[in-house]
């Protein structure tokens, strides 16, 4: 038998993508943030750069809200595109053009928000670590008490998170599934999302 995580009748690692879900309206910063510059790039570069750091293969961003502006600040980075033309409804529209846009071979995708700015390369690839060294259906981020992404899902679970219709990450999904679930644990001060003005002045002030 093959390592878990590996296909099975081939001598390579079965493929993990990324889907970087960075489609919003960004309602609450007034402006959006996807474009907004950290460390000398964008938060949505940022994000996509991480994935593909990782080794995320295909590495496939969603956009909604200035498609065109968001896909430029990706020039040159080796991503896929889907549109959600539904991008201002629950962000399981997203998701779900995410999961859609997967190659066949796809055996796994790592969820990604693109304004969680403290996710990192490590961070990334230990997810995929993780699925590699044990055959658990979902990798789960957890910080202190929260459970949030990024989160690994395996093709197994993809029917039920297509299923499912509401905000967040398919966390209903991973509830479901908890039992079953590799946790790895972060500081708490990696669970910082932008969502406002505020949070990103605080951010670039500290």
């Amino acid at each position: 038998m093959p390592p878990a995580g590996w296909g099975v009748g081939h001598d390579v690692p079965a493929r993990i993508a990324a889907i970087v879900l960075a489609a919003g309206a960004s309602r609450r910063m007034g402006r959006n943030k996807m474009l907004l510059p950290l460390d000398g790039e964008s938060l949505v570069r940022r994000a996509a750069g991480r994935a593909i750091g990782a080794r995320l293969s295909p590495t496939i961003v969603v956009l909604g809200h200035e498609p065109e502006k968001v896909r430029a600040e990706l020039t040159g980075l080796s991503c896929e595109f889907v549109t959600n033309p539904d991008y201002t409804g629950p962000t399981s529209t997203s998701l779900h053009r995410g999961l859609g846009a997967l190659p066949a071979d796809a055996d796994a995708a790592v969820v990604i928000l693109a304004d969680m700015v403290m996710v990192t390369v490590a961070m990334l690839t230990a997810i995929v670590m993780a699925a590699r060294a044990n055959p658990a259906p979902l990798v789960v981020s957890r910080y202190g008490d929260v459970l949030a992404p990024p989160l690994l899902f395996r093709r197994l679970l993809f029917p039920e998170l297509l299923a499912w219709r509401d905000e967040g990450c398919g966390k209903q999904v991973v509830l479901r599934h908890r039992a079953e679930a590799i946790f790895l644990d972060w500081p708490p001060a990696a669970l910082l999302d932008i969502d406002t003005s505020e949070d990103f002045a605080a951010l670039t002030r500290s």
